[in-house]
């Protein structure tokens, strides 16, 4: 077979043409293989080609193989080969099983070749693809080689006999789930049978149907830049999350005021916090805590020190004093009013924090004094923190999202809370510690959180931010720029990953949103999609902040 005459080679690569071929083998396996390493591995972003050929091995000559693997072990661990002995000693186990399986036709034995090869107009392109899958072989347990004045016989083409020149680690002898193993076509979707639609998988466009009450925990989490379409994701789950689930109560605390007409257009109601609002939520009424006055009162010392996060230790203890005597001698609903009177009437008290207190009687936070005057009927409710400092922002959510998880724990049915910039109450210790006692307890009252934040960087700063983020069933990371080292490890990313992330296409780019799931132990690269009903009413409802189209049963451009 003549090769094209614009075939050059050189000492590691090969020129076809116009393009640069880098062929990458793989010396020796890791001792275990996950299903769908591949997707993995080759990011879609970037050309790299695989090749796998294979080849069943004659049943007896099978059973001969693994038998001689078995003898070589037991040889070697009656020489005593000290440091590698339990390697030995499994070996041998393994071995013994794997012959059982197939004797009984359960396995067979392949011979198995596998190459990789990024593929590139420049030289140095195909070398830096290279680079970067060796890399990611590596972390994954492979021991990958490039083969070197071997590069033809690498990329010759394939013998149906099987026994055709080619370089050390190309060829491999594997059973059939180690093979399977490598399948790089395997249908990573996921369909849950009541569930929502998340989006398509960036392999396949198979769809990721997720049921979140079929779960241990019915809370997810959404982190991406700002343009990504966190609020775009978190309404189209919403969405779809009360048509699949009848009679969803749906709670949004919204510090940027973006939910409000999604709310107003699912006939739901939308309530203004600030000096100039016309409702009220009192921080200090125990309904939140279904009247136990000695949790309330803890509630209230973590709520103020998410205002106040440079507390003195004294004023601390001061603070805490003086809120456990309200809620012990009254009045059965305090206000704030009545905790200022009580530090101010104590000459014990610390006279800074008698004046830090004064805030709420005279000062910009004054309109939380009295009584609670929302009605919380309402099945889509939107509170929205518009117009609220910034350095305030912190209190505001802290005792609404008390008052939220009150009402998740007296309404009756299946709930959804939604808290836009949470990170506001991951960053406080004290905060963050009340938002994880909140998202591990929601379940027992048949409620959800849906997180929405720019990064899990803060959450990883405290180990309560760390639970929370243990206790999310589903999260998608969409584009971050950057991908810390926390993160990375955090999540199990691979380098891949880490690298794909801050490259992960944005609405206005693509049309669409792209993503990393994490479902479980499942990562997932996801393309989020919807319908043009949905766009048009999302849209409608968001304003112009969410472009994500497509419909559902299209497979996104460039995939």
């Amino acid at each position: 077979m003549s090769r094209p005459s614009t075939e050059i080679e050189g000492r590691r690569w090969l020129r076809i043409g116009a393009r640069f071929r880098a062929p990458l083998l793989l010396r020796e396996l890791p001792r275990e293989v996950a299903f769908g390493v591949v997707e993995r591995l080759l990011p879609l972003t970037e050309r790299i080609d695989l090749g796998i050929e294979f080849h069943r091995v004659a049943h007896e000559r099978a059973i001969e193989i693994v038998h001689s693997a078995r003898a070589v072990a037991e040889a070697e661990l009656a020489r005593g080969a000290g440091a590698s002995t339990a390697a030995l000693e499994s070996i041998g186990a393994s071995s013994a099983e794997l012959a059982g399986r197939i004797a009984r036709r359960e396995q067979e034995l392949w011979k198995v070749g596998i190459r990789f090869v990024p593929v590139d107009p420049t030289r140095a392109g195909a070398e830096q693809l290279r680079a970067g899958l060796e890399r990611r072989l590596g972390e994954l347990g492979f021991r990958p080689r490039v083969p070197a004045h071997e590069v033809r016989e690498a990329l010759g083409p394939y013998d149906l006999s099987g026994v055709e020149p080619r370089p050390t680690g190309y060829w491999h002898t594997l059973p059939t789930d180690g093979l399977a193993a490598f399948y790089p076509l395997g249908d990573e979707g996921v369909l849950e049978r009541g569930g929502i639609l998340l989006g398509l998988t960036l392999g396949e466009a198979a769809p990721v149907v997720v049921d979140r009450w079929s779960h241990s925990s019915y809370s997810w989490g959404i982190f991406g830049t700002t343009g990504a379409g966190k609020s775009f994701a978190a309404a189209l789950m919403a969405l779809r999350s009360r048509w699949q689930t009848e009679g969803l109560r749906t709670v949004i605390l919204d510090p940027l005021g973006e939910f409000g007409g999604f709310a107003e257009a699912l006939g739901g109601t939308v309530v203004r916090l600030g000096a100039d609002a016309r409702v009220r939520l009192n921080p200090l009424d125990p309904v939140t805590t279904g009247g136990d006055r000695k949790e309330k009162a803890g509630r209230v010392g973590a709520i103020l020190r998410a205002l106040w996060p440079s507390l003195l230790d004294e004023e601390t203890t001061a603070l805490d004093a003086a809120v456990s005597r309200l809620y012990e001698r009254g009045p059965e609903v305090p206000t704030m009013g009545d905790l200022v009177d009580l530090v101010q009437a104590d000459p014990k008290a610390p006279a800074r924090l008698a004046g830090l207190l004064e805030i709420f009687r005279s000062g910009s936070l004054a309109a939380v004094d009295g009584p609670t005057t929302i009605d919380p009927r309402a099945e889509v409710l939107t509170v929205d923190f518009r117009g609220i400092p910034e350095n305030h922002l912190p209190f505001h959510l802290a005792y609404v999202l008390d008052w939220t998880y009150g009402l998740l724990r007296d309404a009756p049915g299946p709930k959804l809370a939604v808290v836009d910039e949470a990170h506001l109450l991951a960053r406080h210790p004290a905060t963050a510690e009340f938002l994880d006692r909140v998202v591990r307890h929601v379940r027992h009252f048949q409620g959800g959180f849906l997180l929405l934040s720019q990064s899990p960087d803060d959450f990883l700063r405290h180990e309560s931010g760390r639970a929370i983020l243990r206790n999310l069933r589903a999260t998608l990371l969409l584009r971050l720029a950057p991908v810390s080292a926390n993160v990375g490890e955090f999540y199990g990313l691979t380098s891949g990953e880490v690298d794909w992330l801050p490259r992960a296409r944005l609405p206005v780019e693509a049309g669409y949103s792209e993503g990393l799931l994490r479902l479980g132990e499942a990562h997932l690269p996801i393309a989020l999609v919807c319908t043009t009903p949905e766009l048009e009413f999302l849209t409608a409802a968001l304003g112009a902040r969410g472009p994500v189209p497509t419909a559902a049963a299209t497979r996104p451009d460039g995939l």
